[in-house]
């Protein structure tokens, strides 16, 4: 061991035994998951009062809130070209720091905005920065656990999606009351200051951390060593198994963009709700989602725990997820609202899993070093496809003002996402790289 992590371990020295297992990268997973909760509330404001925002903001409608959200998701294309690359390079401290501190100010912008173009513009940056947050979290998770626990880790920060969601409703209408709706755009996007500090104190890698014991040390690094200190893009984007874990997002990720930004603009004018109103069916639906992603996540693990190959584990979980998804069908064709809350509910309960899951399949089928790109590379199709999705939606719903078209997609995607994964890589193995 170097003197510099000798000096890292002192304090067991003061305090405690090496020997003694301590649980730091579950503090770290926790500064994820609060990472995500505030992404999740800073993108989800415009969603939960774009009803009310067509009253105050000319011209605004269905069709160009769709141009809207497509800003936001076109930024986070370009973002997640850049971040997953930024992320392997710069690590996880430095990136994750620039990404949260571009996206806090970003968050604030709407605050200022008056019009349709400028509420773009805002969204366009807010995309931006939080394009970082997944490649940034996951490579942490990559450095921080090993593979054993690494879809549970994922599924417990990535549960923060689904807190932040339940946030939402909870919080900007009392923020609205305090501070007005512009208020409440910046008090959300402060909330990242807050985290910004408190990372640049605390994180550390794990050979360098105080307050990881040599046990758990041992125990984040009993996967096989690696050899690989970086990989370049050139040899990370002809392998097929980024193809594979690319496509799934490409068509998975515009459903969760689907819920996330249609669900309460959809629940308020089928069942004529108020913004007050929308709140309880919205908390519920997410508090769904939450069990769905730990869930989905503990799944894996526990097959693996149990002797199963990571191959049949990861494709038992993700087929799991992706079946339960398909009674979302009938969302549009249900005139009760508690019955589409179940429903929708479970779906998205379903996709939290999913992604639980699909976000192990980097780190599993590549080194540390690449498993920014991959991220990136996925996220960027995720984008993309969320982007399609999103002006889709705004056309079909301001002509047709039908959902159908759009929960049918919902519940086919997993399905198709899944089998492509099989025929492109159907035993998970370790990419070839040249």
């Amino acid at each position: 061991m170097s003197p510099k992590n000798t000096d890292s371990r002192s304090f067991f020295a003061t305090f405690g035994s090496p020997n003694r297992v301590t649980h730091q990268r579950w503090v770290i997973c926790g500064f994820l998951f609060f990472a995500t909760v505030i992404a999740y509330v800073d993108r989800g404001v415009i969603a939960y009062l774009e009803k009310f925002l067509e009253s105050v903001i000319p011209g605004l409608n269905s069709v160009k809130y769709g141009f809207i959200l497509a800003a936001f998701q076109a930024a986070y294309a370009i973002g997640m070209v850049v971040a997953g690359g930024l992320t392997d390079k710069l690590g996880t401290r430095k990136s994750f720091a620039i990404a949260i501190g571009l996206w806090s100010v970003a968050a604030m912008l709407p605050g200022a905005a008056f019009s349709v173009l400028t509420f773009g513009i805002a969204m366009f940056m807010l995309g931006l920065g939080e394009a970082a947050n997944f490649p940034a979290c996951i490579k942490t998770v990559a450095e921080w656990f090993p593979k054993r626990e690494r879809a549970l880790a994922t599924g417990i920060f990535n549960s923060g999606a689904n807190i932040g969601n339940i946030a939402v409703p909870l919080l900007v209408p009392v923020l609205v009351i305090a501070f007005t709706w512009r208020g409440a755009f910046v008090f959300t996007g402060a909330l990242g200051i807050v985290w910004l500090v408190l990372w640049l104190f605390y994180y550390r890698p794990p050979e360098q951390h105080r307050s990881v014991s040599k046990a758990e040390l041992d125990l984040i690094l009993s996967d096989p060593a690696e050899s690989v200190d970086r990989v370049p893009w050139s040899h990370v984007l002809p392998c097929k198994e980024t193809w594979a874990f690319a496509i799934a997002k490409f068509l998975t990720d515009p459903i969760w963009w689907f819920y996330l930004f249609w669900l309460p603009r959809y629940l308020q004018s089928t069942f004529g709700l108020s913004l007050a109103a929308n709140r309880l069916p919205l908390v519920v639906i997410y508090a769904i989602s939450t069990v769905g992603s730990i869930a989905g996540g503990w799944i894996s693990s526990a097959l693996l725990s149990r002797g199963m190959a990571p191959n049949k584990a990861r494709k038992t979980a993700l087929l799991i997820c992706a079946l339960a998804v398909v009674p979302v069908f009938a969302a549009p064709f249900l005139h009760q609202l508690w019955m589409v809350v179940a429903v929708v509910g479970l779906a998205t309960a379903a996709h939290q899993g999913w992604s639980a899951n699909l976000f192990t399949l980097p780190s599993d089928m590549f080194p540390k070093a690449a498993v920014g790109s991959v991220i990136g590379i996925g996220g960027m199709m995720g984008a993309c496809g969320g982007v399609l999705l999103q002006l889709a939606t705004g056309f079909i719903v301001g002509i047709t003002h039908s959902y159908v078209p759009l929960f049918v997609i919902s519940c086919m995607a997993y399905l198709g996402s899944l089998l492509i994964i099989h025929l492109i890589s159907p035993k998970l193995e370790p990419a070839r790289m040249r």
